[in-house]
């Protein structure tokens, strides 16, 4: 009998339990509570959810990414899954979230070193505990990941910034003042992704981008203007252009025994910083220079490289360098034209939601508990987020598309839904 409670041990935890659906969504498999921690938005701890591709047999690195809105768009988007599904990447997601600022002081490293000990145990994949991470966040969540980067060097995998913030940024997007990482802490050999979009283009937020270039010389920061899109959506080009950010950051950086090397930048390309089209103001009246097509430089290795290195961005290689350059030149010259979505009406007692939105235009879901039905009807249901949420669980964000052409750029428009709080019985 003790032989065989030893053989019975040995199989549930060595081998990865059973693939089972957590939360009403039927995506994750695993989920844990995040404990020492006490969301101010419920009261109570919040849960970690993970998604682990099938057929994975080993997890070779992990997105981490919190609750805040394009977070959970991403993670969702089956072609982003797919990708992941390639490389043996799983996924984590946090709600609510437990950090903004990833500052050590308030404990989130013990909080996030306990919750992977905790999916990797119920999950039977102990590789979790110590696997790479890549770091994501939108907006509010956006700077989080640079922290994160500078407090797990031997760690992180690369980071997202997704709509959001460059390292070390006086422009937080949490609204406060940045965590200073001291005199010897940097994220040098790590390769960073800043994503900022088109139609919220502000230069404030770029430069201090560029400056940390300058001042961290072995850094190794990537941009990308997210042509045709705005702050609050993801669209499949971008979800493919992470995915090869990640696919070449294991290329370069995964050894066989899963550790990590550094990156050398001079191995890398320079690509110019994206021109908008028009100059904006970047908040203070300055106007940004604008280059002419025939005067921007073309994409080199960082030794042949004959722009002004204060002005570009460093890329993997030219794939990567050639890729950015192709998203700029697909929008630019292009006109805009108007896109709109509202008047949601409700039925069947506040579960379906139905809106109006610019012919010829999709709608998709960004965030929150709805489930799209159609192109224009969208179902609620209690996703992993939870009931319990004031903030949350009765707001969802939709994102109106009009997908460009040969003359018109791509144009959004995106919808907050307050959800009717007597939805559930």
């Amino acid at each position: 009998m003790k032989r065989k409670h030893f053989l019975l041990f040995c199989l549930l935890t060595l081998v990865p339990s059973i693939s089972r659906a957590v939360g009403p969504s039927g995506m994750y498999q695993y989920s844990v509570e995040v404990a020492g921690y006490i969301s101010n938005e419920t009261g109570k701890a919040p849960t970690a959810y993970l998604w682990i591709p099938e057929g994975c047999r080993q997890v070779k690195a992990v997105v981490f990414a919190q609750q805040n809105m394009t977070e959970e768009m991403l993670f969702k988007m089956p072609s982003f899954q797919r990708h992941m599904k390639k490389m043996d990447i799983a996924l984590v997601w946090v709600a609510p979230r437990f950090t903004m600022s990833w500052d050590p002081s308030t404990g989130c490293q013990k909080v996030f070193d306990e919750m992977m000990a905790g999916l990797a145990g119920q999950s039977g994949h102990a590789e979790l505990a110590t696997v790479p991470v890549i770091p994501f966040g939108h907006s509010a969540q956006a700077t989080m990941p640079w922290n994160f980067a500078a407090w797990n060097n031997q760690r992180t995998l690369c980071v997202i910034s997704f709509h959001g913030d460059a390292p070390r940024t006086n422009l937080c997007g949490y609204g406060t003042a940045n965590v200073e990482w001291g005199r010897t802490r940097n994220i040098d050999g790590i390769p960073g992704l800043m994503i900022e979009g088109e139609y919220e283009w502000w230069e404030a937020r770029v430069r201090p981008a560029l400056a940390f270039r300058m001042m961290y010389p072995e850094s190794c920061v990537s941009f990308l203007c997210d042509a045709g899109s705005s702050h609050f959506e993801c669209m499949p080009e971008t979800a493919d252009y992470i995915a090869l950010f990640i696919r070449k950051a294991m290329q370069q950086r995964l050894r066989a025994d899963g550790t990590l090397c550094k990156l050398n930048p001079r191995d890398g390309w320079l690509a110019c910083r994206y021109n908008p089209d028009a100059p904006p103001s970047d908040g203070d009246g300055a106007q940004t220079d604008v280059f002419a097509i025939d005067r921007r430089p073309a994409p080199a290795p960082c030794h042949l490289y004959q722009g002004d290195p204060h002005d570009a961005f460093w890329y993997f290689d030219g794939e990567m360098a050639r890729l950015t350059e192709a998203r700029y030149a697909a929008t630019r010259g292009k006109l805009t034209r108007p896109v709109s979505i509202g008047n949601p009406q409700f039925s069947d007692s506040g579960r379906t939601v139905t809106v109006s939105v610019t012919p010829g235009a999709h709608v998709e879901v960004i965030c929150g508990p709805l489930q799209k039905v159609s192109n224009t009807t969208f179902r609620f249901y209690p996703y992993e987020c939870g009931m319990d949420n004031p903030r949350r669980s009765y707001s969802a964000w939709l994102v109106a598309i009009l997908d460009g052409d040969k003359t018109y750029k791509r144009v959004v428009k995106p919808l907050e839904i307050k959800l009717p709080q007597t939805i559930l019985p």
